[in-house]
This record gives C-alpha cells, sequence and structure tokens, in this order.
C-alpha cells in the first residue's frame, strides 16, 4: 500500500500530572481535558511569573485505531517535538523515549499495536530541566516551556519503504545541471529484495522535466541502507535566488518484486553557498548578510504555535524588517517556520540546542545526536546555509567539537559548519568563524578586527552572529532617548560589518524579545533584547532594518521621534534620526520648510540607506515654554515626492485601530492569526505612553489565546486568535474604558 500519513492533532486527552496509573489502556481520562497539539502544558503569563510553573512532568492520551486491512504495514507516531523528554506507552507498554525538546523522534508500534480496534498511545512528558539534556545543566538566557509542542503524526508504511531522502545539486553554475541523490531505504522483510526507484523531478508549476527509473538489490534486515545515484543534463534550470527562491519538487516512488510500495516526496533549489575569507557567496555572487537572531517564544502559550504563526514570522523577518538571513537560536526551529524561508527566499544559520554550558559524555552524546537529528530533517532546505554545531558561547572543547563537525560533514558535505562562541582566540574547528561580538558600547569601535578575534595569522571566513543585545536592552515603551539610541547601534554595526570585506555579515541579537530566567533580562522574565516586542511589533530599531530595503518594494520613512518637546533629556527633538530609503527629505516645522537633508554617508558609508540626521540649533525649532508646532516630513525618490509623515503638536488619541494578519482561518481547531490593537492620534500616528486597558469578546468559531482583558503596551498590544472546527464568521470585539476598537471578522472556511 501506498505510504500513509495521518496527523495526530485533536481529541488529546491531557492531565498536567503523572501516575503509573494512567498508561492503562482501560484508565478512564473523560475527566482529562481535551487539547489539540500544538499545546503548551500550562497557559504562561505574558511576564512576572514563576517559570517552574511549566517545570513538571504531564500526560497525553490519545486513541489510535488502524484498519484491519492495514494489519501488514509497519506503524510509527511520528513527533516534531516535545519538550523536553517523552517516554510514548502503548496499551501499557513501553515504546520508545526521547531527549531533547528541539528535535523530531520517531517510535514503532509495529508489533504491538492491535488493527481493527482501539489502541491506547500514552506520551509521558517531563518538561523539567533536566540535566542530562541539552540545554540545561547550567543557566540559559531563555525558556523552553512544556508540552507537545509540535505536530504528530501516525505514519503507515510497508515492510519495505523510504526512511530519508537527501537531494544534492551538483554544477550549479553551469548551463546543464546535476542531482545526485540518496535514498536511505529499510527492508523489514527476511529475505532480499529487487527493487525499483521511479524518481521525478517537477518544477514551480508541478511539471515534471526529468524522470528516472533504478533498479537494485536490497538486502534482508531491518537496518537502514543506502543507495545513490545521480541525474545530468539539467537544462532551463531556475536558481534559487532571495528575490526569486526557484524550488523544485523531488518525487521518489519504491516499488519492489514484493509489491510493497512507498513514496516520499521532498522539496529543493538549485544553489550554491559559501563563505570565504573574502565573504559570502550566494550562486557565486558576493552578499552582504544581514540579519537578526529569532527565538520561537510566543505570548502565553510559549513555544506551542501553529504553521501559520510559524511562517508569519519569517515573512516579518524577510517583508517587513527586509533581513536576508535569520538565525535559529539557539536550537532547531519548527519545519513550518524553514519552509516559508524556503519559499520567501530567507537564508538560515541553524544550530544544535544549548547556551555556554557544556555537560559531562552523555550529554554530550545527547547533544551529537541533536545534530544528527537537525541535519537529516533539515538537510533538503535551501533556505540553510550554515550548520551551527558548537553550543551557543561555550568555552573550547576540542574531542567534543570534532566529533559535532564531523558528524555534520559525514552527513552532509554541501554546507559549511560554524560555531557559534564569544571568547577570542577560540579554537577553529569549523569551516566558518562565528562569533558573538558585543564590543559596541555607544561609542568607540562598532565591531572587533576578526584576526584580533581569532589569534591567527590570516583571514579566515567570519560571521558576527550576536551585538547589541544585553549591552543595550530596550522596551518598546521606553524613552525617546534610548529607543533611537538602540537603533543607531544596530545601525552602527550592520554599516562596520557591510564595509569591512572579511567579515561575511552581522545577525543582530535579536528579532523579537522573548520570555527568560529571572536572573537574565528585566526580572519580569522577558529579556527586552528585539527590535520587535513579543507581539511581533516594531521598537525604532525594526525601523532601522525596515529602511534597508529596496524602495521599489517598500518606500521608507520613519523619524526616530514622538515629536514632542519635552520627552527628551533637556527637551526638543534635536539631532532628529529620520530612517529612511529615499534619497532626500523636506522638513517642515509649522509651515516653514527647516530644510532639506541628504543620507549620512559620511558616517554611514557601508549602508545601502544610511539614515538622514537633521542637526540644527537647537532653539531653531523653538526654546522651552514656546509654543511646539507640527512636524511634517517629506521623502523624495530621484527628485520626486514620494512620502509624506505628519505629526501634531497636541497629540490625542482619537481611536483604537484593530487590523487582523489574515481574513481567514482554517476550520481545524488549530489554525491562529494575530489580531494588532493601536491607539493612534489625529495623523494616525501611535500614542507611545497610552495606558488603556481592552476588554476583548469573540462571538462565532474560535477562541482568544489568552487573558480576554489585556493593557495596551505602549500604544499597541496584539493577540491570536484561534479557529474551532466549524465554519463560521469569527468577530472580535475590544472596548476600553476610553475607545472602542473597530471589529473584526475573520472567516473560518473548511
Amino acid at each position: 500500500m501506498p505510504r500513509t500519513s495521518l496527523p495526530m492533532l485533536h481529541n488529546w486527552k491531557y492531565a498536567p500530572s503523572f501516575d503509573e496509573a494512567y498508561l492503562a489502556r482501560n484508565y478512564d481520562d473523560s475527566a482529562w481535558k481535551t487539547v489539540t497539539i500544538p499545546h503548551a502544558n500550562i497557559e504562561t503569563p505574558y511576564n512576572y511569573f514563576d517559570e517552574k510553573m511549566f517545570q513538571f512532568v504531564s500526560c497525553y492520551r490519545a486513541t489510535i485505531s488502524p484498519n484491519q486491512q492495514d494489519a501488514n504495514t509497519r506503524i510509527f507516531l511520528d513527533f516534531e517535538g516535545v519538550m523536553t523528554a517523552a517516554e510514548v506507552y502503548l496499551n501499557g507498554e513501553f515504546v520508545g523515549s526521547h531527549r531533547g525538546g528541539y528535535t523530531p523522534f520517531r517510535v514503532e508500534l509495529t508489533g504491538r499495536v492491535a488493527f481493527g480496534q482501539p489502541n491506547v498511545a500514552v506520551v509521558k512528558v517531563d518538561s523539567r530541566e533536566r540535566e542530562d539534556i541539552p540545554p540545561f545543566g547550567g543557566s540559559i538566557d531563555y525558556l523552553t516551556f512544556g508540552g507537545i509542542y509540535r505536530e504528530v503524526a501516525l505514519t503507515l508504511v510497508d515492510p519495505i519503504y523510504i526512511e530519508n531522502v537527501f537531494v544534492r545539486q551538483a554544477d550549479v553554475l553551469s548551463d546543464e545541471k546535476r542531482v545526485e541523490y540518496s535514498l536511505f531505504l529499510r527492508n523489514t522483510t527476511n529475505v532480499g529484495q529487487n527493487v525499483r526507484a521511479l524518481v521525478t523531478i517537477r518544477d514551480e508549476q508541478q511539471q515534471p522535466i526529468i524522470q528516472a527509473e533504478e533498479h537494485f538489490t536490497l538486502t534482508d534486515g531491518s537496518a537502514a541502507q543506502r543507495v545513490d545515484f545521480a541525474l545530468s543534463g539539467l537544462r532551463n534550470i531556475k536558481l534559487w535566488e532571495l528575490d526569486a527562491p526557484a524550488l523544485y519538487t523531488f518525487d521518489v516512488k519504491l516499488l519492489s518484486e514484493s509489491g510493497a510500495e512507498d513514496t516520499y516526496s521532498t522539496r529543493f533549489g538549485f544553489r550554491t553557498a559559501t563563505f570565504t575569507p573574502q565573504g559570502f557567496l550566494l550562486n557565486g555572487k558576493p552578499l552582504k548578510l544581514r540579519g537578526l537572531n529569532r527565538h520561537q517564544t510566543f505570548p502565553y502559550v510559549g513555544q506551542a504555535m501553529p504553521a501559520r504563526a510559524q511562517r508569519k514570522d519569517a515573512d516579518i523577518l524577510k517583508d517587513e524588517l527586509h533581513l536576508n538571513l535569520a538565525r535559529t537560536s539557539h536550537y532547531p526551529q519548527s519545519r513550518h517556520f524553514l519552509d516559508r524561508c524556503d519559499e520567501i527566499g530567507l537564508l538560515v544559520l541553524e544550530e544544535i540546542p544549548g547556551w555556554q554550558h557544556i555537560g559531562d559524555r552523555a550529554w554530550q552524546q545527547v547533544a551529537c545526536e541533536n545534530v544528527r537529528e537537525m541535519v537529516t530533517r533539515d538537510w533538503n532546505h535551501p533556505s540553510i546555509i550554515l550548520w551551527g554545531v558548537r553550543i551557543n558561547e561555550s568555552p573550547d572543547n576540542h574531542d567534543f567539537y570534532v566529533e559535532t563537525n564531523r558528524i555534520a560533514h559525514e552527513l552532509d558535505p554541501t554546507r559549511q559548519t560554524g560555531g557559534i562562541r564569544c571568547i577570542p582566540n577560540s579554537e577553529l574547528l569549523e569551516d566558518v568563524y562565528t562569533m558573538n561580538d558585543f564590543v559596541h558600547n555607544g561609542g568607540g569601535i562598532a565591531l572587533c578586527d576578526q584576526q584580533v578575534v581569532t589569534g591567527l595569522d590570516h583571514v579566515v571566513p567570519y560571521l558576527v552572529t550576536e551585538f547589541n543585545g544585553h549591552m543595550y536592552p530596550t522596551k518598546r515603551f521606553d524613552q525617546e532617548e534610548r529607543l533611537v539610541e538602540h537603533a543607531l547601534r544596530h545601525a552602527r554595526v550592520q554599516n562596520r560589518a557591510a564595509e569591512d570585506p572579511a567579515i561575511c555579515g552581522g545577525i543582530g541579537w535579536c528579532a523579537f524579545d522573548y520570555n527568560t530566567h529571572y536572573n537574565f533580562g528585566a526580572g519580569d522574565r522577558i529579556c527586552y533584547h528585539g527590535v520587535m516586542d513579543m507581539f511581533r511589533l516594531p521598537k525604532m530599531a525594526a525601523q532601522f532594518y525596515r529602511s534597508q530595503g529596496s524602495p521599489a518594494q517598500d518606500v521608507v520613512l520613519e523619524p526616530a521621534t514622538f515629536w514632542t518637546r519635552g520627552e527628551r533629556s533637556i527637551g526638543g527633538v534635536i539631532p532628529l534620526v529620520v530612517f529612511t530609503n529615499c534619497d532626500m527629505l523636506e522638513f517642515f516645522y509649522g509651515e516653514k520648510l527647516v530644510g532639506k537633508y541628504l543620507p549620512a554617508k559620511d558616517r554611514f558609508p557601508g549602508l545601502e540607506h544610511p539614515p538622514i540626521i537633521i542637526e540644527i540649533p537647537f532653539d531653531e525649532l523653538g526654546v522651552w515654554g514656546l509654543t511646539w508646532e507640527h512636524g511634517r516630513f517629506v521623502g523624495y525618490l530621484n527628485g520626486k515626492a514620494v512620502i509624506e509623515r505628519q505629526f501634531v503638536s497636541d497629540p490625542v488619541p482619537t481611536k483604537i485601530v484593530a487590523v487582523a494578519d489574515d481574513a481567514a482561518l482554517q476550520a481545524d481547531g488549530i489554525d491562529v492569526t494575530r489580531v494588532v490593537y493601536t491607539a493612534v492620534d489625529q495623523a494616525g500616528n501611535l500614542t507611545p505612553f497610552l495606558h488603556e486597558f481592552l476588554k476583548l469578546s469573540l462571538t462565532g468559531p474560535g477562541e482568544i489565546i489568552g487573558p480576554k482583558e489585556i493593557p495596551v503596551i505602549g500604544g499597541a498590544v496584539a493577540v491570536w486568535v484561534k479557529a474551532g472546527t466549524q465554519a463560521g464568521t469569527i468577530t472580535l470585539s475590544a472596548a476600553g474604558t476610553r475607545f472602542t476598537a473597530n471589529d473584526v471578522r475573520i472567516e473560518i472556511i473548511q
């Protein structure tokens, strides 16, 4: 029979405790809560909570009822992520376990499952910070949360089946390209089998561009067997580029002489990605990498967000912040995030779980297994250009890191490795020296010279993987001067990275604020290190990154000010930084044209779009006690006015605007979308210090994730809405003490 994969996302029974009695097939779990997957073991507050509240052992139970006609198949439960350790039982019998919450695992039910009748799968989930499992054993600057927080599926295959496929591209920059591929197969029969593999490569329209048939023999036994083949002479192939990420589909159908059949499909792209001492090359062309680190943390549910939210993060990084690279700090992240990076042309540095601490030999063995699981899960993603095979910011450990590099190179010889460190003169075992450089403190140098860091007498492939972060934590509702300086620190470092041909690029810390332990961050269990907050709402630093995009795609004109005389120390708004990709702007104070201003190329020569900095005498906009006037900014491109921003002198909130990311959701009981509430003044600008309180109400087939009464933080806040299982229309309403937001309607479709 062909492969069958059945998502197991509904009708799980959940208890926030564990007892051996729960393992029994006939245990009465009718009083347990019914949940969907992804699932967080407990809902957490936005901030100020005890991080031990999710560190407990819980239990999930689900019924599996395979058909009698499938009795000759192999049957598996596939888990994409369970935090932190899992033990799996079927009908009271132990069938498998896994340590580590960030990588997938499979347990086989063959021989234990009863076909044609209900079976009960039980998952014991240990979400404690166990010292035997990376990233734990020391202190870590993030929270891992708990639960079955990624998808689960029931997979049925014939006794001869495909376990994995690795697709590699060769001669990518030639007119005729070649695909090399490896099939990882299992023959669980007790005899050798003659097998045919029917291979098809399809283009973006799913039209076949080449087909092949391979014949070979599999020996008997259950051990995985690898067979390698190649397809040559591929012409008229589109490259996977950042602005046109062409994706191809590799399909393989396996047929054996005994009648066994299996199919497997994966996407891939034709591209080269090379870190050199002279910079990074994508498809042979120089590309300066500009990125941010991403934690996969969301308010209230931790990491347990489904596909749409994961994909949206990739869209934000590429389309709103105009990045070309994301680092999955500090662990492998959702396949949905990576799939979207493939689709939109966002490069990825993916790394193993960890933070500074290296445990004992058994701990290191788990980390090595994490390398294997990460690489073999994700090796076909064209967006991934570098494997991170070192525990983030850990000390040197020669034998351990020789092994992690060996594993990555042996499994995937097509990609280079990096090892994120924060110590100078570190032993370079990887292909790329990846360094967290926090030297910039607002003045002086922005980045260290690479040879000062490496201690080597020659230049090597070099990438800055973190900067800023804890050096200058900044809340979205902070005082204007701090928000401006936060943005400028990102600009200075990205400028320095862009100037130096020996630096492949810079990855700032970080994209989004995230929950962390009490001994990090602001004490409220949040690290305010992001250029956006946890709701993915922008700080001024986000506007710097946004301004680095092409004006053909997104014209940006963002004065870094709240436009008030008394917000800054001493007063006024000068110097006034404007993040823009315009080539000139006019600045009006009241009705007076103050001047025309150009990008500060002298201060930021490495940036494609330097900020414009308006520096005029302090009293030119009046002095303390005089009337404050409105401000107006007009941006020009090639001599033509293309964008305008206005600021009123006497801002008062006029309304709260509600906008949903999506107009429709799937009626699957899992799909989510974000709704953003922004309090704006007469000119439509954010009122950054408004403290309003919203009471949310929802009608229709869906629910609100998190509390139903929320504060408007710094003039804005967001909520996520989850679809129900029935078609219909959700109406989300929000009423405050001073304003009622516009209703948001979201269609729930079957």
